[in-house]
């Protein structure tokens, strides 16, 4: 993936909280395997996170010293993804909402930005109040997607996930993707929640298509000065993509977690679904075929 480091950033569509630690009760689990798990049904999920885990202690966990604020004094150009690595998320958000207000632009619409809030340890929202532990997630109340960084070490390391940078934009495009489908209605749709037919797999796999669309789009989603952010993705990029997919399929995380596969209680769609679906949005690059409430086969 390359960067057009002439383009500028808009940081204000990232609110960093990294630092702050919210009042009250947390949504939080005991740990081992059981945390895995259930981290996993919420991970990448526009479900309450809070729901998911109950209520609890969080850990305490050190905050990040001096990151609130950083972003918007260090994030201005592409080219500051050299000083402040975390700038390529800003990179990301803004390419994901970029596309997306042109896609509803070109329908006669009107798209509404969503925040993304970086956080540690545990976090307040319009859902409820969420431990870390939980995963990047999409609130619908609060139109806000949350994510805690260190996530993504957590990919790698104990879901054997790739390292590749696109495997990051692929999770912040399908948590836009859940965006999307709160401002078209495609989340009011959801009626089961389980299962591997359920409307919950469904609205999954949308997701993962919107993603895809975003991805078949992203070289030409710009700062809003006609600067492309993103001018090049390679192969190995729809690789890591695919593999992060692959990852975080619900029969992989049931096998690696649990020994057994129970299609009963999918969430999310086993991998192969969760890769055919990215692959639809990206080979198509058009919303009619992600429809996945309409397939009868998924």
């Amino acid at each position: 993936m390359k960067f057009n480091r002439r383009a500028r950033l808009d940081p204000s569509q990232v609110s960093d909280q990294r630092g702050r630690r919210p009042a009250g009760r947390t949504a939080a689990a005991g740990g081992g395997i059981g945390v895995v798990i259930i981290a996993l049904i919420a991970l990448l999920t526009g479900t309450n996170p809070a729901d998911v885990l109950g209520s609890g202690d969080a850990p305490a966990i050190q905050a990040e010293p001096g990151s609130e604020g950083e972003l918007e004094r260090e994030c201005q150009t592409v080219a500051d993804i050299d000083e402040n690595a975390d700038c390529r998320f800003v990179l990301y958000v803004n390419s994901a909402q970029a596309f997306w207000e042109d896609y509803f632009a070109a329908a006669g619409e009107q798209y509404s930005p969503a925040q993304t809030t970086f956080f540690t340890s545990s976090v307040t929202t319009r859902c409820g109040t969420a431990s870390s532990q939980v995963g990047p997630f999409y609130c619908p109340g609060d139109q806000n997607v949350y994510l805690d960084l260190g996530f993504f070490d957590q990919l790698r390391t104990t879901y054997g996930g790739p390292s590749g940078q696109f495997a990051e934009a692929y999770v912040l495009a399908h948590e836009y993707g859940h965006h999307v489908q709160n401002l078209t209605g495609q989340m009011q749709r959801v009626r089961t929640q389980s299962g591997p037919d359920s409307d919950a797999v469904r609205l999954e796999l949308q997701a993962d298509c919107y993603a895809g669309m975003w991805a078949h789009h992203a070289t030409t989603a710009d700062d809003g000065s006609g600067q492309p952010l993103i001018t090049e993705l390679t192969q190995q990029d729809i690789a890591d993509a695919l593999a992060a997919a692959n990852t975080v399929g619900d029969d992989y995380i049931q096998e690696r977690f649990q020994g057994t596969v129970t299609p009963e209680s999918w969430t999310h769609g086993s991998s192969d679904q969760r890769q055919q679906w990215f692959t639809t949005g990206l080979e198509t690059g058009d919303i009619a075929a992600c429809d996945t409430f309409a397939a009868s086969t998924l």
